[in-house]
């Protein structure tokens, strides 16, 4: 086990980024196409065909899913993928033709000191073409991918995954883009609010404060707030044999991670949206049982996920927020 949601078999993950930029795009590609669906819990979300992964609608399965910086322009990154799944021969099959499907999720990082000045040419199919290219099972974490220009309320955000199996030998994984209107930490302190679902000192081994003077404060970007500028953007997966009715509450439990990670969450301001998918490898034995478990899992691990994806933060010229690493510096 990695740690990472490639932990569940069948699935890498590639990134791409622009460093002058500050943004960046990530791909979750499974080796088939897999079932999937969505939950979106935030009042601002920017997405492309999602729609399509409601359980009433026809299209069972999926090619990639795309996670990427860039708000409305980001959107660009899932047609960059697709374009380069389709010249691998893979998509939904139309008598001879094929159409790759592609559902992704943008977040707002267009004031975070970047560079934004690409002309007519937008750099995000580009940028997803090239997530696609160098998919694997491992892939970094933190400032990286569609983290790469991420904030939240008080740090630099940034790409975030974490895994674990449950009782039945299946694997749970998660990946996020954390860019949230709040906070992953206690107050200001280095705490992080996913303190209790941690394991092996994943984002730092600090545990709760006994006391946490000033937790209760509210901190958010909201000074500089606009509709659509803030956005966790997810993904769970697991080889749990799942189709889209039960990945749809699978997808609504994972929220749970959103709101015990980031406070506040779901809000007016975030796009909050979890897709979940399955490879289906691992048959049900018990239906409910697993389900239910499957879904109280997927909540602390994406916990978790979020927490590293600001742990894993680093600094770069330009930026307009502190990393954690940087403003706790000598922490582990």
């Amino acid at each position: 086990m990695r740690n990472l949601i490639t932990d569940v078999p069948g699935l890498k993950v590639g990134n791409a980024q622009d460093d002058r930029l500050k943004s960046g795009v990530t791909v979750l590609v499974p080796d088939e196409a897999a079932t999937a669906s969505v939950s979106i819990l935030g009042g601002a979300p920017g997405t492309r065909d999602t729609t399509l992964l409601e359980p009433e609608y026809t299209a069972g399965q999926i090619d990639a899913l795309v996670l990427s910086g860039g708000s409305a322009f980001g959107l660009d990154a899932a047609s960059g993928v697709q374009a380069g799944l389709a010249a691998m021969g893979r998509g939904f099959a139309i008598g001879p033709a094929r159409v790759p499907l592609v559902p992704a999720a943008i977040l707002f990082d267009l004031l975070n000191g970047g560079d934004k000045d690409w002309g007519e040419t937008n750099p995000y199919a580009a940028l997803g073409r090239e997530a696609l290219a160098s998919a694997g099972e491992t892939f970094a974490l933190g400032t990286s991918g569609a983290g790469t220009g991420a904030t939240t309320a008080t740090f630099k955000g940034g790409l975030g995954s974490a895994s674990a199996r449950l009782s039945n030998g299946a694997v749970i994984g998660a990946l996020v883009a954390v860019n949230a209107l709040g906070s992953a930490t206690m107050g200001d302190t280095p705490h992080f609010w996913a303190a209790p679902f941690e394991r092996d000192g994943e984002f730092g081994g600090l545990g709760l404060p006994s006391e946490a003077p000033g937790a209760d404060a509210i901190h958010t970007k909201f000074n500089a707030a606009r509709p659509g500028a803030n956005t966790t953007i997810g993904i769970v997966a697991t080889d749990l044999a799942l189709d889209k009715a039960a990945l749809k509450r699978l997808a609504i439990m994972t929220h749970d991670g959103y709101a015990r990670a980031l406070w506040p969450s779901h809000t007016a301001l975030d796009g909050d949206l979890v897709f979940a998918l399955s490879t289906g490898r691992v048959p049900l034995r018990e239906e409910m049982a697993e389900t239910i478990e499957a879904g109280a899992l997927a909540a602390a691990v994406m916990s978790r996920a979020i927490a590293r994806a600001v742990h894993a933060a680093t600094p770069a010229p330009g930026d307009t927020l502190p990393a954690w690493s940087q403003h706790f510096g000598g922490r582990p």
